[in-house]
C-alpha cells in the first residue's frame, strides 16, 4: 500500500465556483499557501475555489498552481467526481421539504473521528468514516432534526454514501441495534434523492421510533422492582423475607433513595413519550379499549411537566454559570423531584403494557417520512444547552 504524500491538492471542477481544492496531508497548511499564492479564494467548510473564465484564465490558474505547489513541496491530484459541495447541495434541493447542505472537510485523517461519535449507522459509512481517510464530506439537515452524512464511495470511482446522525438526544450510538443502515447512492442527483426519501428517511423513521419506544420501556423496566418492592412494604409492613418492618426512618430513606432512581429513569419518559404517544391511534389498531389507558399516560405526562421544567431550568442555569452541584446535592434534587410525580410514575408502570403495545403498532412509515420535532408538551422552558457535534469551526 502506498503512503499517502503529506501534503496533497485534490483538484475537480465545479458548476457553481468553476475550479475547487481540497487540502489533504499532515502539512495541510503548505497545500493551503500554495493554493492562496495560486489565487484561489475560501469556500464555506475548508475548501478553495478559482473561477474558470476561459480558457486562457484556466490555463493561468492551472500553471500558477503547479508552480506554486512545486515550491511548497505540495502534490496535486485531480478528481474525476465532480465537487462533492455541489452534488450535496443538488441532492438536498431535490428532497421533501427543506434541507441544508453544509460542507465539512478533514486535511488530516484523525479530524474525521470527531464525529465519527454522533454516526448512528450500521453499514458502510460508519466503516468508511473509521478505516479510511474521508477528505471532504457534506452534513445534509432539515428544519425537524434529521442530520444526514453524505460521502464519496471509497473504493468506487464513482456513487456516494449516505447514512445518519444520530437524534441530538443520544449520545451513546456505537453497536445500538436500532441503527439504520447507510445506503450506496447514484451518481444521478434526482435518483439518489429519490433513494433518500423513497428507502433510506422511511428506515431511519422507524429506527428511531423503535429506539425512543426501547429507552422508554427500559426506563419503566428499571424503575419497576423499587416500586413494587416498596409498594409490598407499604402493604404487608414486612421485608420481602417476612420479617417485619418495624423502623419508620428507614422506609422514609428507602422512598427517598427510590424517588432519586426513579426521577433519573423516568426523566427518558418524559423526553421521549409524548412523541410517540402523539402517533399512537388506539381506534386503528386491534386494542381500541387501550384509549383510556392512554389517557391516563397524557394526563401523567401533562402533570409532570412542572417537575421536568424545573429541572431543565435547573441544569441550565449551572451549564451557564457554570457550576455544578455536589453528588449529594444532586440526589437531593432528583429525590424531590421525583417525589413530586410518583403518582405518574405509577400510572405509567401500570399502563405501560398498552403504552408498548400502541407504541409497536404505530411505527411510521411511509415514501415521505421525516423526523419530527418532539412535541412542547413537557419542552415549554429552555433545555440544558446540548454540545454541538464538532465541525470545522474548532480547527
Amino acid at each position: 500500500m502506498s503512503t499517502p504524500p503529506d501534503a496533497e491538492i485534490i483538484l475537480s471542477t465545479s458548476h457553481t465556483h468553476g475550479l475547487v481544492a481540497i487540502t489533504s496531508g499532515e502539512r495541510f497548511l503548505d497545500a493551503r499557501a500554495a493554493l492562496h499564492e495560486a489565487g484561489f479564494s475560501d469556500l464555506p467548510g475548508g475548501a478553495f475555489a478559482a473561477p474558470l473564465r476561459g480558457a486562457q484564465a484556466a490555463r493561468d490558474t492551472a500553471s500558477a498552481l503547479v508552480h506554486r505547489a512545486h515550491d511548497h513541496g505540495v502534490s496535486i491530484t485531480t478528481s474525476s467526481r465532480p465537487y462533492l459541495g455541489d452534488t450535496g447541495q443538488d441532492i438536498a434541493a431535490r428532497l421533501p421539504g427543506a434541507w441544508t447542505a453544509t460542507v465539512e472537510t478533514y486535511p488530516r485523517r484523525h479530524w474525521q473521528e470527531d464525529i465519527v461519535g454522533s454516526l448512528w449507522d450500521s453499514g458502510d459509512l460508519f466503516q468508511a468514516m473509521v478505516h479510511d481517510h474521508v477528505r471532504c464530506a457534506i452534513v445534509l439537515e432539515n428544519p425537524a432534526g434529521t442530520a444526514l452524512l453524505l460521502i464519496e464511495r471509497p473504493g468506487h470511482a464513482s456513487g456516494y454514501l449516505l447514512g445518519a446522525f444520530a437524534a441530538e438526544e443520544y449520545d451513546d450510538n456505537l453497536d445500538d441495534p436500532h441503527a439504520p443502515r447507510s445506503i450506496v447512492l447514484p451518481a444521478e442527483a434526482e435518483l439518489a434523492a429519490q433513494a433518500v426519501a423513497h428507502t433510506f428517511l422511511p428506515d431511519y423513521r422507524s429506527a428511531l421510533h423503535h429506539r425512543r419506544l426501547d429507552t422508554v420501556m427500559a426506563a419503566l423496566n428499571r424503575i419497576r422492582p423499587d416500586h413494587e418492592t416498596l409498594q409490598a412494604i407499604a402493604e404487608s409492613g414486612r421485608y420481602s423475607d417476612g420479617m417485619p418492618f418495624d423502623n419508620p426512618r428507614l422506609l422514609k430513606e428507602m422512598e427517598r433513595s427510590y424517588a432519586d432512581r426513579g426521577w433519573r429513569s423516568f426523566q427518558d419518559v418524559l423526553q421521549h413519550a409524548p412523541l410517540l404517544l402523539s402517533r399512537c391511534r388506539p381506534s386503528a389498531s386491534a386494542w381500541p379499549q387501550d384509549a383510556a389507558a392512554l389517557a391516563r399516560l397524557r394526563d401523567a405526562l401533562a402533570s409532570s411537566q412542572d417537575a421536568w421544567a424545573e429541572f431543565q431550568d435547573l441544569r441550565a442555569e449551572l451549564y451557564s454559570i457554570p457550576a455544578t452541584l455536589s453528588a449529594p446535592e444532586w440526589s437531593q434534587v432528583r429525590s424531590q423531584l421525583g417525589a413530586t410525580v410518583l403518582p405518574q410514575i405509577a400510572t405509567w408502570l401500570a399502563d405501560g403494557e398498552a403504552f408498548e403495545r400502541q407504541a409497536r403498532a404505530a411505527v411510521p412509515g411511509g415514501q415521505v417520512a421525516l423526523s419530527a420535532p418532539t412535541p412542547r408538551l413537557l419542552t415549554t422552558r429552555p433545555p440544558q444547552p446540548a454540545t454541538p457535534r464538532p465541525a470545522n469551526a474548532h480547527r
